[in-house]
């Protein structure tokens, strides 16, 4: 079987100089205790991470810059691309309910060509650790929709990060806004792996599913359990392809937060045995077709 191309549509670069999580107190994140990442990850390093995996293309994602350097980390992000080559795309940040929002969407699509979409993270979990707004429902806000409701004519998607408790009312946000496109982060973020959590986040899963404008990121696979092995994404792999169809699935690294327990050519592995079971051309999408569409790489 020959060795399948590869876009890793969920990846950072980062200075530890612009990131305040990465400074001062350790802010809590979904994903522990993360050390051995405060310090910069700089693009070469990731180019040397990927070597030999079969990595083509790349995403990148916002890294939480202070709010008002969006448009600084989507300029400093391209003259990267500009001089290397990676990534081919990129997702910035913006705050959706705040004025002034198009002024920073056109100054972000002046700086970047490669602009592709907007994420701002709206999980919010019973455990204060894996929160990061202040309350589950900051979607329904007027003023954050009407922001959201801006994106679809400037042909930008948005990175939907949320929790199995968030899901149904996200389909709701989805339905309302068809034209807009949405990439579910992180596979859904299943944390709670009982038989009644998999089962909520399978319910939940198949409401965003019946949205035909929704997409899903295999990505972050190791957040929860802090390793990565397929005995642990192929569940989920699985249940999600099954859900949305390979033609609406993508993957991507998470990269360097992984590093906190693997390396990238694991990840890569597990992936690859993971979807190893379908089709030809299923593999195909999830692996590097359904990025390529979403994010305009070339």
């Amino acid at each position: 079987m020959p060795t399948l191309d590869i876009v890793d549509a969920h990846h950072h670069i980062w200075r530890q100089a612009d990131q305040p999580w990465l400074n001062g107190p350790m802010v809590p994140r979904i994903f522990g205790p993360y050390e051995a990442v405060r310090r910069d990850y700089p693009i070469g390093e990731y180019l040397d991470d990927i070597k030999n995996t079969g990595v083509v293309a790349s995403v990148y994602v916002q890294t939480n810059w202070a709010a008002s350097r969006s448009v600084e980390e989507v300029a400093w992000v391209q003259a990267v691309a500009d001089e290397h080559g990676f990534p081919h795309a990129i997702v910035g940040f913006a705050d959706l309910a705040k004025d002034g929002l198009a002024a920073t969407l056109d100054a972000m699509q002046r700086k970047s060509p490669l602009l592709r979409g907007i994420r701002q993270q709206v999980h919010w979990h019973k455990n204060p650790n894996y929160r990061f707004v202040a309350r589950p429902d900051v979607t329904a806000d007027k003023d954050w929709r009407h922001g959201l409701s801006q994106l679809a004519a400037r042909g930008l998607l948005f990175e939907l990060q949320v929790f199995t408790s968030q899901m149904a009312a996200s389909a709701e946000l989805v339905r309302a806004l068809p034209q807009t496109t949405f990439v579910l982060e992180h596979a859904g973020m299943l944390e709670d792996t009982s038989a009644a959590g998999r089962a909520a986040w399978r319910e939940g899963m198949r409401q965003l599913a019946d949205c035909s404008n929704v997409f899903v990121k295999l990505s972050a696979l190791g957040t929860f359990v802090h390793r990565s092995t397929l005995g642990d994404i192929q569940p989920i792999v699985r249940d999600t392809v099954t859900l949305f169809g390979a033609e609406r699935c993508l993957w991507g690294s998470n990269f360097p937060i992984e590093k906190l327990w693997t390396d990238y050519a694991t990840v890569v592995r597990n992936i690859r045995q993971a979807v190893a079971h379908l089709s030809l051309r299923e593999q195909r999408q999830i692996l590097s077709e359904t990025a390529q569409r979403l994010y305009g790489l070339r």
